[in-house]
C-alpha cells in the first residue's frame, strides 16, 4: 500500500473506534461531511446537523 491508502485506512479505523467508544459511553461523535456540514451522531443512531452559530465559542 502507499501512504495515501495507509492514511485513509487509519482515518477510517479511527472513526470506527470513535463510534464504538461513543456507544460504550452513551455519548456522540461529531464529524464534517463532504458538503461542509457538521453532524452530531448519537450512540442511539440519532443524527442531527449542528448549526454554524452553535459552533462559535463566545
Amino acid at each position: 500500500m502507499n501512504r495515501t491508502q495507509d492514511l485513509s485506512k487509519l482515518i477510517k479505523l479511527t472513526g470506527d473506534r470513535a463510534k464504538l467508544d461513543a456507544k460504550a459511553n452513551g455519548t456522540y461523535i461529531v464529524y464534517k461531511t463532504n458538503e461542509g456540514q457538521f453532524i452530531r451522531e448519537h450512540s442511539n443512531g440519532e443524527i442531527e446537523r449542528i448549526k454554524e452559530e452553535d459552533l462559535q465559542n463566545e
